[in-house]
């Protein structure tokens, strides 16, 4: 799962919550982007086996910390207090909500996609529906849910600048090239490579929302 996680994120934000679209790129990628620590250090494991599922070559053997429903509810509590710290009184209490939904989004999400690797509790109980296993309706659906996302953006957000618009279907579009490399081309997403794309996303995204406060 790739576009689908960016396509909360694009839903997610409205003009009434004011959350700043970067912030929920990172939310929405948030179990993702600890994961690549917890592999470096070792204390979650993944290795490469090939066929495992028909889109890519990873099994994600051991990864509890963050992958877990228990941890995944963890972080995205956490996520909400840090937001909710962090903005003060900027910040609502549906905002900070919205931000653990956001981030809680990642787990439910990668039920949907993953093989029968994500723990309820600790390495046990493991559950996954495995729509990996078929490559074109998984990218079928990664494409329908950005495209709708990106929809709801654009519909639920004032943006006056045409620039800013064909920003947004651009970066889209780059979205839906990266996702396609994923899922059709021979090198798998790696914990490095995680953290590149999504902490360059976020900071498009920043870029984005930052033009529109411009009064130019």
């Amino acid at each position: 799962m790739f576009l689908g996680h960016y396509s909360v994120a694009f839903a997610a934000r409205t003009e009434r919550n004011k959350i700043p679209l970067w912030v929920l790129f990172v939310a929405v990628q948030l179990l993702d982007l600890l994961w690549a620590p917890f592999v470096f250090l070792r204390h979650e494991k993944v290795r490469i086996v090939l066929g495992i599922t028909a889109t890519r070559p990873l099994d994600l053997y051991y990864m509890p910390c963050t992958h877990s429903l228990i941890a995944a509810l963890v972080w995205s509590a956490l996520a909400a207090f840090v937001y909710k710290l962090v903005r003060g009184a900027k910040a609502s209490g549906s905002a900070a909500l919205i931000v653990a939904l956001a981030v809680f989004s990642h787990w439910i999400l990668d039920l949907i996609v993953h093989r029968p690797d994500l723990p309820i509790y600790d390495d046990t109980l493991k559950v996954g529906f495995g729509l990996l296993n078929y490559k074109g309706a998984e990218f079928a659906m990664e494409i329908a849910m950005l495209v709708v996302g990106i929809a709801f953006y654009l519909k639920r957000n004032v943006i006056t600048s045409v620039g800013r618009k064909i920003g947004i279907v651009v970066f889209g579009v780059v979205l839906i090239l990266i996702q396609t490399q994923t899922t059709f081309g021979s090198r798998p997403l790696s914990s490095n490579r995680i953290v590149a794309i999504t902490t360059l996303c976020a900071a498009i995204a920043f870029l984005l929302e930052k033009k529109r406060r411009s009064p130019f």
